[in-house]
């Protein structure tokens, strides 16, 4: 079947098909004009993989996870420490934006919203200590994807 179907099928847009090739993750089957060809094995493999993405995973654990997927040998325990870890990061990240929400509360609640120009928000925001992070969280960051990853339709 063609990248269009398969699309529609694991709910995937095709650019982030073709990305998924073009990093290792699946590899299609090409027709003899040269056209890519995807098999059902090629639309559970991309579904597990929209899954993975949906729970968090990064594309390195992703990569992990389907190998542990594609071995009948493997162990569950290897799989269970992945989650884990990534569920530990999860409650790290939940942490945090509960901390972001109740100071944006706090701001919200303090800002007059008239027309003066005052504003414990812009103040805020404007405070040198922002963007400030610890290693954990960048390093987080940058193991989860970015915006631009998910800009680009890189799930």
């Amino acid at each position: 079947m063609n990248i269009g179907v398969v699309a529609r099928q694991t709910g995937l847009p095709a650019k982030t098909i073709r990305y998924y090739e073009e990093i290792g993750l699946i590899r299609a089957d090409r027709r003899p004009n040269g056209y890519r060809d995807y098999s059902a094995q090629h639309v559970q493999t991309l579904s597990f993989l929209r899954r993975a993405r949906a729970f968090g995973f990064s594309l390195d654990d992703c990569r992990t996870l389907l190998g542990l997927y594609n071995n009948p040998e493997r162990a569950s325990a290897d799989v269970k420490s992945l989650a884990a870890r990534h569920l530990e990061e999860l409650r790290l990240k939940a942490a945090e934006l509960e901390h972001l929400a109740a100071t944006l509360t706090q701001l919200v609640s303090s800002c007059s919203g008239d027309g003066q120009p005052d504003c414990p928000i812009i103040r805020e925001l404007s405070n040198s200590h922002v963007g400030k992070q610890t290693k954990k969280s960048s390093k987080r960051s940058n193991q989860n994807g970015s915006a631009k990853d998910t800009a680009r339709g890189k799930m």
